[in-house]
């Protein structure tokens, strides 16, 4: 009975959002980061929300200071910047094991899903069921994103300057395809400089510790020192890891096999992906279909509609590039075998790297947030990566609204609509949005075919 109001006084004068949560295991990291492998919809705007709503406002594993200066060193790295802040804060939490689980996991299922996908397009021909659905999913992925947008709106821009650097960003990537490398480093000057000059208009985020949470979150351990030694050994093991399949694959099949040059190309590709996956579609695009003939531009988009329909990074349309190619090009080898090695290879070329750039770099990012100037620089670079979030939501929304038919869905806008009020007014969760939005898309096929 003490116990009990002992426990209720507490929670009277100390609301629970102030109580200092405990350090999680590593089976409830396991299975937290596995199932964010599962309802990781929305792309990259989707799965950074999801990731803060869960680790930041609800579980409170980290602190929003922390999280937003994780997204910003994520955001500069070339590749998925979703799975490797997912792979950072593993790290974080639970040192290598958890940044090794987290990243595995976190695409894991997305693999799995796209490979069965994958297999229905090619084996089954035009599915309209399995087409009915993903186009019902249109809707629901739209107000994932644009809720997805609002909520990192308010958390990242914090002045009217912040805010104007988040709209020329949209405007520089949009309209005038600026590099996201220039934009980056652009907003980075711009802090750097304006911290000094305006810092209430350049705020610098403060360090661990300092910072003024809205919620308690868990006191993490200390980070692993940086150190040469700790370097090469990342670099020589990841390396290793990288190549040795490729090579493998060489061996066995020959330099010149769809498998042997994929590995090669997605290799070369995961070092460019800077900005997310719609910067650098258009390039892989432009080579897997007119150098290498590994598919048409109308199977590029529907992989695409296949990546953006299923949970896990968008960019695992490479996963299903890399399979149709090895199935229309299979050389001695079955069409399911030599897909299925193609979409091995590409998954592990495209993702592994990320790996490599977020251990080398994760014992360095909160240093960088104990810095007034860095830390504004930061900050300048998340207003900036708002932008060009805002510009593939943009791009998702315009590709679905107005299809390769030109005439405006009326049906997915106004299913986009009801998901948005659903989750925005009625807290609906992910899941019964998705559920829905799927069967309705099933149902208009059925009412018009």
């Amino acid at each position: 009975m003490n116990s009990f109001c002992s426990s209720a006084t507490l929670a009277l004068f100390f609301p629970m959002n102030h109580v200092v949560p405990e350090m999680p295991t590593f089976p409830e990291a396991l299975r937290y980061w596995l199932k964010l492998g599962w309802i990781s919809f929305g792309g990259p705007v989707g799965q950074i929300a999801l990731m803060h709503q869960e680790l930041v406002e609800k579980r409170r594993w980290i602190n929003d200071t922390h999280f937003l200066h994780a997204l910003n060193f994520c955001m500069l790295l070339p590749g998925p910047e979703a799975q490797q802040l997912a792979t950072y804060l593993g790290w974080r939490l639970h040192g290598a094991r958890g940044g090794i689980a987290a990243g595995i996991l976190f695409v894991l299922p997305a693999v799995l899903i796209l490979f069965g996908l994958s297999w229905l397009y090619m084996a089954g021909g035009h599915l309209p069921w399995l087409a009915a659905i993903f186009h019902g999913l249109l809707g629901a992925v739209i107000a994932v994103v644009a809720e997805a947008v609002l909520r990192i709106g308010k958390k990242a821009l914090k002045s009217p300057t912040l805010w104007a650097v988040a709209a020329a960003s949209f405007t520089a990537i949009y309209f005038f395809h600026v590099s996201f490398v220039i934009i980056v480093f652009m907003a980075a000057m711009l802090g750097w400089i304006g911290n000094r000059l305006l810092p209430a208009q350049f705020p610098a985020g403060k360090g661990r510790g300092s910072a003024k949470e809205s919620s308690a979150a868990i006191e993490l351990p200390d980070v692993i020192p940086a150190s040469w030694a700790r370097s090469m050994s990342i670099t020589v093991l990841c390396l290793t890891l990288w190549w040795l399949p490729v090579f493998a694959i060489a061996w066995w099949l020959g330099w010149s096999s769809t498998q042997a040059q994929q590995g090669l190309f997605f290799s070369k590709a995961s070092l460019v992906t800077f900005g997310g996956a719609y910067a650098v579609l258009p390039y892989v695009a432009q080579q897997a279909v007119e150098t290498h003939g590994w598919l048409s531009h109308p199977q590029m988009m529907s992989g695409l509609a296949l990546a953006e329909t299923t949970p896990g990074p968008l960019i695992m349309v490479l996963q299903f590039v890399g399979f149709v190619g090895g199935w229309q090009q299979p050389g001695a080898l079955t069409p399911l075998f030599s897909a299925t090695v193609s979409a091995l290879i590409t998954t592990w070329t495209t993702f592994l790297p990320s790996f490599l750039f977020v251990f080398l770099g994760a014992p360095h990012i909160e240093k960088l947030g104990q810095q007034p100037r860095l830390s504004a620089a930061l900050t300048a670079i998340t207003a900036a990566v708002f932008g060009v979030i805002l510009n593939l939501g943009v791009n998702f929304t315009t590709q679905a609204l107005w299809p390769a038919s030109g005439c405006f869905d009326v049906f997915v806008a106004t299913l986009a609509i009801l998901a948005f009020v659903a989750m925005q007014s009625f807290k609906v969760g992910l899941m019964p949005v998705i559920g829905v939005c799927a069967v309705l898309g099933l149902l208009q096929q059925l009412a018009f075919s």
